[in-house]
This record gives structure tokens, C-alpha cells and sequence, in this order.
């Protein structure tokens, strides 16, 4: 998943009447279908059932130049939203296409005329709260380097910052399918069948996992049935990889145990975090899942976590900030 970097500072009076008329507040298709082509509303249609969808606009820029960048964007490719020293929205891609006339009655246009035309609506957008210190920081950026126009990042980047924000995929437009072409793939397929590969080990994980199962049987710190431990994870409170050394050697603190029926991914994914003094908070999104709703109503809303102390708040507030799917900042 390649990540688009879209700058958008609502502390500007015209950037935040445009978040809040096309992103705090979809866009309904049947409003504008006179303005859409038949193909762009159908696809819109069927990615968003519900009939409307967050969207947003890149203007053309002088002699175009940012034709190109829009070029390299494509249907499920991730986006976040920067402005004002912070990354503050996630979410997928659904869909691009250029309609001058919907961004005009959208958003108006820009003084020299312009308007936003080059569009793209998104689908499982998600609130973040993170300081772009952080993120220069994580993408060994210059201290003072900002997001000045849209932004397509490499590869290496774009993998470095999904995995930092865990934005998952949600439904965006399929990439072009030659059915012939795959079959003919699978057919000729003649690579490689094993490879050799080298693996950093975490040389902390065998003592972690002593001292968080001690015994055969444990419990789950966030649903808290007793289990045996070979449905207990030793999972990180705060993601790993952001984790320096210091950090990553506070075994008393920078783990739970986690169950695999569904706790452990829960956490990690963002549909659950942990709120000051240990209660368990939903994610708001989780509306959009109703088996995942279901289960975490059953099982997990409103309990309070023992394993939280004052020690370990630091570490379920990081994840609270930077992993918690919470509501788009309105």
C-alpha cells in the first residue's frame, strides 16, 4: 500500500469549510448525479451502499504541476491528512476521476480560477492526533521539512508509515484484471518454491514471556477469561518497532497478555484501546462491523483491565493516539 500524503491545514478558514462540507460530512451521490458520469456514480454506488461518501480535491496547480503526482495515485492506496503540525486523518483511497463541474459546486473555486477537479473519495477514514515531529523523526526527515503540495511516498516510506499508523485496507475500486493473463501465470508458474531467508530474532521475547506467563495457564488482560498459553500472546502495548531500547527492555510494563480468539487483533488493529485507569473503550468505527461489534459487546465493552497501572498508562496512551480507530476530528 503506497501512501499519499495530503496537506490540508484547517487552521485556514477556506481548508476547514471544505473538510467540513465534503469530509465531517459525506458527500451524498444522488446530490450531484447530474454532475457525475454514469461509470464514476456507479462504482460509487457499489463501494459505498449507504449513498455518500468523505471526499476530497487536488487542483491542477500552474502548467499542471501536479498532474503528474495524481497520476501515481491509484484505488487503494492509503492517504493521510497533515496540517498545523500534525497528521490527523487516515483512510483508503476508493476511488479517483476529474469533474471540474462537481468541484466547482463543491468547493468554488481558487482566486486565479482554479478548482479542486482532480477528486478521489475515501473509504475507512480514521482520526489521528500525531505531531509531524514524530513523523519527520520516523521517515528521517530534515527537522524542518513540511508536506508543501501533495504527496506520493515511495515504497520504503509508505511501508514504514502504514505499519507506524496500522491503517488497514478498506473498499476501494479493483485494480484493471485480465482473467487470461492470471490463469496464464498460474499456469506457467515456475519460481522459486523455497526461499532462504534471514530474520532478526526479538532477544527479549523468551524473558517477556516469563514474565508474563510464569505458568501453563494465564489470563488475558483485556477480556480476562483463563487460558491456557498457547492462546496467550505476549503483545506490546505500545507497537514494537517504534519502541527504542530502553522501552523495549521495561518487561514489566511494555506488554500484556492478549487472547488469540480475538483480543490480541482487536487491540492491534485499533478497535479497542485501553483508557486512563483501565477501562475498555470502543472504537466508534466499529459501527461498520457488526459481527466485530457484536463480539466485542459480548465480551469486552466496559471492562475494566487490571493489568493498567500508572506505570504502563504512557505505553496505552501511545497506542490510544497512534492505533485507536477513533472518529474523524470534526
Amino acid at each position: 500500500m503506497r501512501i499519499v500524503m495530503q496537506p490540508a491545514r484547517r487552521s485556514r478558514k477556506v481548508v476547514n469549510q471544505h473538510y467540513q462540507d465534503t469530509i465531517a460530512n459525506p458527500v451524498v451521490f444522488d446530490d450531484y448525479a447530474d454532475l457525475l458520469d454514469a461509470q464514476v456514480l456507479d462504482q460509487l454506488r457499489a463501494l459505498f451502499p449507504e449513498g455518500s461518501a468523505p471526499m476530497w480535491g487536488v487542483a491542477p496547480g500552474k502548467r499542471d504541476v501536479n498532474a503528474s503526482k495524481i497520476r501515481k495515485m491509484r484505488p487503494g492506496d492509503g492517504v493521510v491528512f497533515t496540517g498545523d503540525n500534525k497528521l490527523y486523518l487516515g483512510g483508503t483511497i476508493a476511488l479517483t476521476w476529474r469533474n471540474k463541474a462537481m468541484a466547482r459546486k463543491l468547493w468554488q473555486t481558487e482566486d486565479d480560477g482554479s478548482t479542486w477537479e482532480f477528486m478521489y473519495a475515501i473509504s475507512g477514514i480514521q482520526g489521528f492526533d500525531i505531531a509531524m515531529t514524530e513523523v519527520r523523526t520516523l521517515l528521517d526527515w530534515d527537522e524542518k521539512r513540511n508536506v508543501m503540495g501533495i504527496t506520493v511516498l515511495g515504497d520504503d516510506e509508505s511501508d514504514t508509515l502504514h505499519s507506524f499508523l496500522t491503517l488497514d485496507p478498506a473498499p476501494a475500486a479493483p485494480a484493471p484484471f485480465d482473467e487470461q493473463e492470471e490463469q496464464a501465470a498460474i499456469a506457467n508458474f515456475d519460481g522459486e518454491l523455497e526461499r532462504t531467508s534471514q530474520r532478526a530474532h526479538r532477544g527479549e521475547q523468551a524473558a517477556l514471556k516469563r514474565r508474563l506467563l510464569p505458568r501453563n495457564m494465564g489470563e488475558c488482560a483485556l477480556c480476562g477469561r483463563h487460558l491456557p498459553g498457547a492462546f496467550l500472546i505476549g503483545a506490546h502495548i505500545k507497537k514494537r518497532s517504534v519502541c527504542d531500547d530502553e522501552e523495549k527492555r521495561d518487561l514489566a510494563n511494555i506488554a500484556m497478555l492478549a487472547c488469540t480468539f480475538g483480543c490480541d487483533s482487536l487491540y492491534e488493529h485499533g478497535y479497542i484501546a485501553v483508557a486512563p485507569h483501565g477501562v475498555i473503550e470502543v472504537s466508534p468505527l466499529v459501527k461498520d462491523l457488526p459481527e466485530v461489534a457484536q463480539h466485542i459487546e459480548e465480551r469486552i465493552a466496559g471492562r475494566k483491565v487490571t493489568w493498567w497501572n500508572e506505570d504502563r498508562e504512557k505505553y496505552y496512551q501511545w497506542h490510544r493516539t497512534h492505533t485507536f480507530k477513533d472518529s474523524p476530528p470534526a
